[in-house]
């Protein structure tokens, strides 16, 4: 049962966070910063900062060296501000996790609650520049590729990896702590969709790995939605 409120925890988180430089860096990352500031534009700029809200559903198949045979399910996440909203339904079990901004409540089992949603991956982008929201060279070892790290004032951060062309986000990782178990998670996004002006990604492939199990998953967005009114009642810890 722990193997599996373990997996399917896994499972419901993969969907959100859902998105070379040289060597040489100067001390105020006015490199990493300007970076930052052409993936924004890449992905709609004024229009992405401005997003008020972000609506995404879709399907995922996922396989684990546990769970061998691929596992379809479906994601319905939406984000306004600060609160958001994330439901994952699979063979398994239903899960879901909402935030008000202030609280978040999680049906999974254990009081096991995942990282905010919306502190790692490529909603993390239109956080830049306010305050608390840092952006860093990359690791010493990640610094022959093109990116730059962006970090939440939780202390979250997640590693972004540009497009030599376009300057579009092509990955980015993240690593963390959840009940004391270290956790990373890898996104290649295939596909981004134009929506109202953003650039949204609408097909990836997310890898998991906590502890002693790796999961894949496979994301496809069926419906997007960018500045649709959102009632507040969305995200009341009882719904």
């Amino acid at each position: 049962m722990r193997s599996r409120s373990n997996f399917l925890g896994a499972l419901a988180f993969c969907c959100f966070a859902a998105l070379s430089t040289s060597a040489q860096t100067t001390t105020d990352n006015s490199t990493e910063r300007e970076l930052a500031r052409l993936a924004i534009e890449a992905h709609g700029g004024d229009k992405l900062r401005e997003m008020k809200t972000l609506i995404v559903t879709g399907t995922v198949n996922v396989t684990a060296a546990q769970f061998p045979q691929a596992l379809g399910g479906t994601f319905v996440t939406v984000f306004k501000g600060d609160k958001y909203r994330f439901e994952l339904n699979s063979p398994l079990q239903a899960v879901k996790q909402v935030s008000d901004g202030r609280e978040t409540s999680s049906s999974l089992q254990g009081g096991f609650t995942l990282p905010p949603v919306n502190r790692l991956g490529f909603l993390l982008l239109q956080r830049i520049g306010e305050p608390g929201f840092i952006v860093t060279a990359l690791p010493e070892a990640k610094r022959k590729r093109k990116g730059f790290r962006v970090t939440s004032p939780e202390g979250f951060f997640t590693d972004f990896y540009l497009d030599d062309k376009t300057n579009q986000i092509r990955s980015f990782d993240s690593t963390y702590v959840v009940q004391g178990r270290t956790v990373t998670t890898s996104v290649e996004l295939d596909r981004v969709k134009n929506v109202d002006g953003v650039l949204v990604p609408e097909r990836y492939v997310q890898r998991f790995d906590m502890d002693q199990f790796t999961i894949y998953a496979s994301f496809r967005a069926r419906e997007i939605k960018v500045n649709t009114e959102v009632d507040d009642d969305v995200f009341s810890l009882g719904s």
